[in-house]
Parts: structure tokens; sequence; C-alpha cells
């Protein structure tokens, strides 16, 4: 039992707020490399990405293991993003700020999701059953690529009035 419900339901709903967060992170992004800051999404984004990394935490494991790691580091890049949009206003380095760490937030989260389909679906695990094989590092290569060439993008567009 995790927070009154079953692993399974605890783990579905997990996903569930996960996949949401995802999908509001490239809405987000759109708005940064359109300079659109999107306040009602970017809020939910952040909230729901929150919620993802903490709960990873909850999950009934002995010793520290990466996912823990990869939850700790997006923590501290949502909270210097939430500063960075609600603290200090995107006002001067700040902007630059909330682009890096809201986008890397979502790459750790996009980054995790490939890895459970490399590991949760048979297809997917037939072609990287340890995560070191071409076809896996081909497609976190490119996701990661992606990443670097929005957030550049979002670097130099991203211009939006508060």
């Amino acid at each position: 039992m995790v927070l009154g419900m079953s692993l399974g339901l605890f783990t579905l709903m997990h996903t569930i707020i996960s996949l949401v967060a995802i999908a509001l992170g490239f809405v987000v992004m759109y708005g940064v490399v359109t300079s659109n800051r999107m306040p009602s999404v970017t809020v939910w984004f952040l909230l729901l990405t929150i919620v993802t990394s903490a709960s990873g935490y909850l999950f009934p494991v002995t010793g520290i293991l990466p996912s823990h790691i990869v939850g700790a580091i997006s923590l501290v890049l949502l909270a210097v993003a939430g500063v960075a949009l609600y603290g200090f206003r995107l006002s001067g380095l700040w902007r630059v700020t909330y682009v890096v760490t809201a986008l890397l937030a979502l790459w750790f989260n996009v980054f995790v999701l490939f890895i459970q389909l490399f590991v949760k679906f048979p297809a997917f695990a037939a072609l990287a059953p340890k995560q070191n094989e071409p076809p896996f590092l081909a497609v976190q290569g490119a996701t990661l690529l992606f990443f670097v060439i929005m957030i550049v993008l979002g670097l130099k567009r991203f211009r939006p009035a508060i």
C-alpha cells in the first residue's frame, strides 16, 4: 500500500500524472520557443512534474536507485524554475535560468519515459534489454539533441511580457 492505494493503483496514478506532465511540458516548450508564457499551462506543468518526481520516492525499494538521483535533480531544477518564474518574474538572467531549468526538467521526464518504455514493453525490451544497446542509445541521443535544440531556440526567442 502506498498512500492508501495498492501498489498497482499508485503506479497507474504516477504514470498518468507523469504522462500528463510530459504532454503539458511539450505545450510549455512550444510556448517557450514561440515566446508565449502560457501561465495556466505552465503552473500545471510545474506542479504535476513536481508531483511526478516526488511521488517516485514513495515506491517501496531498498537503497538509492538511479531514479532517485534523477528525481532529486529534477526537483532542484523545478524549484529553480519556479523561483525564476514566480519569484524573480523572469527578470534579467532569470529568464535564461527558467528556460534551461524548465526544459531540462521536461527532458528528465522524457528520459525516464523512454527508459520505462524499453523496460516495460516487450518489443522495446527485445531491442535493448540492458538499455545500453544502439537502439536505446539512439533514442536517448536523439531526444537529448532535440532538447538541446529546443533550449537554444528558447534562449533566443523567449521574451514574454509579464
